[in-house]
Parts: structure tokens; sequence; C-alpha cells
């Protein structure tokens, strides 16, 4: 039975790693500054990854694998705060990669971006591509080996800040109503946080995956507009959308492919959970909790 250190799995996409994990019979170690659970395959750890001695208890434990899904995930709001983005999502990275090479971890996963690879990324895309070129780094130096993972447009029926379609369909079912900073033609390929998840622990079960820069995203490629009049048709035609066209500028248009050297390759879930099965479980959760 491995063991696995997850940096962060008591944030949105970790939380469905740790599960996907345990469901694999791996030993899982929760470290974050939000409490998790403890069960007979999960034992928590309080950590912040900008606290080198708080990663060093944590560290002690030993792991075969080391996740780090721990950062500022906000983009919008890493616009407002550079400061606190690279310092969490670069510094705290790594003091995380630092730990593994003091502690010999065989194999290191990183959450990244696909901001990563466009420059509309701003503050937040910039600090995941330094990131991704310290882990690099690491390998060429120290011998760490590792995957990236860029994640695209993640979703699911669980309430975090940065679950989008979740605070859209509860703004849609609470309000009736949609305000979105753009003209509603932005194209993005979702995914489910659980398919992310499975695909997250395939990769370090495959060998031909060791080392290489990966892309999970959907395979529903979708306009923000079509994703609304989806969510609307779902609820009656009970739903105003109200676009503004001078807004999104920090986000992509209509990929997040830009010139890089660092290519990747792109991972996909087979078979995947669909968009109106997504979007139904976001409403039951919204139900329930407003009975």
């Amino acid at each position: 039975m491995k063991k696995v250190i997850v940096f962060g799995g008591s944030g949105f996409l970790g939380s469905y790693l740790v599960h996907e994990l345990v469901s694999r019979k791996y030993r899982v170690i929760v470290a974050d500054i939000t409490p998790f659970q403890e069960t007979d395959n999960v034992k928590y750890f309080p950590c912040s990854i900008l606290n080198s001695d708080e990663i060093e208890q944590v560290m002690k434990a030993g792991a075969d694998v080391v996740y780090n899904l721990a950062g500022f995930a906000n983009l919008d709001k890493a616009v407002d705060y550079p400061v606190e983005t690279f310092s969490l999502n670069v510094i705290g990275n790594l003091n995380v990669l630092e730990a593994c090479r003091k502690h010999k971890i065989a194999y290191f996963v990183y959450a990244s971006s696909a901001y990563a690879l466009n420059e509309k990324g701003s503050f937040y895309g910039i600090s995941k591509l330094t990131s991704e070129k310290n882990v690099r780094e690491y390998h060429k130096r120290y011998g760490l080996n590792y995957t990236i993972l860029r994640y695209g447009s993640v979703y699911s029926e669980k309430d975090f800040e940065n679950n989008y379609i979740f605070h859209i369909v509860k703004e849609a079912w609470l309000k009736g109503t949609i305000f979105h900073s753009g003209d509603g033609e932005e194209i993005r390929e979702y995914i489910h946080a659980s398919d992310a998840a499975r695909l997250s622990v395939d990769v370090i079960e495959k060998p031909e995956y060791l080392n290489e820069n990966l892309m999970l995203t959907g395979v529903e490629r979708m306009r923000r507009l079509d994703l609304f009049q989806m969510i609307k048709e779902i609820l009656g035609g009970k739903l105003n959308i109200h676009l503004e066209k001078d807004g999104y500028q920090h986000h992509y248009k209509t990929t997040p492919y830009a010139f890089q050297p660092e290519s990747s390759r792109k991972l996909v879930a087979n078979p995947y959970i669909d968009m109106g099965q997504g979007i139904l479980a976001c409403i039951h959760t919204i139900q329930q909790e407003n009975e």
C-alpha cells in the first residue's frame, strides 16, 4: 500500500483527489491549512506551504508520491494580489520541492493550469509557468521525477470559491439571473472534478507519464453562452442572461494555448460525467441547501 502526500488536499480538486486515491487503496496524508476528516487511510497535518517547519513535519511521515495542489487559485484576485500569488504559487511550491529533494521523494506531481500556456493569465499564469520551470529544473539538477498537470475548466457540485459553474448555477437558481463579464463567445472544455481526479491518479500508475507535461480538460467544447442556455433550459426557461461585453479581459477567449517551447500532451477521461448531469448535480445540492 503506497503512501501519498497531498498538499492542498482539503481544497476543491484536492478533496476529490484524496477520495480517488483512497478508493484505489493508497494511504493518504492531507497537508492543508483547512482541516480534513481523518479515516483509517487518511491522516491530516495542519500545514502552510509557506512554513518550512510545518512541511518538514509532514514529510517526516514519509511518502512514495507527493502532489502539490496548494496555492493561489483565483485568477481574478491574483491580478490584485501579485505578491501573495507569487508567494504561494512560486515560493510555496519551491518549499515543497526542496523538502522532496531532502527526503528523497521518488515522484512529484504539480498542479498547474492551462493559463501557464497563455498570455492572458496575468500574475496567476506567470506564477504557474515559473513553478513549472522550477519543477523541471529540480528534475534536471537533482533527479526528482515529476508530472505536471495543467488543469482546464474544472467544476463539480461542491461549493468552493473557485468552482465557477457551481456559483453561476446557484445564482441562476436563487436569483433567476446570470451576469457574465464577457460576450459569451468564450470557449471552454469543462471537466468534472471527479474525472480530473481519476486522471490525476492514473498518471502515477502509468510510466509513460513520467517527466511529462499533461493537459487535463474535458471533451465537451462549449461556448459560455451555450452553457448559460443549457442552464436556462434545465431550469425551464426562467432565466435572464446579462452579458457585459467589455469585461473578462484576464481570461483567454477560445484556447489556452500560446506558443511555448515546452509542449504538453492532452489527457481526457473516458467515460466521463457529461455537462448536463453535472449541472443537475449542482442544482440538487443547491436545492438541498436552501430547503
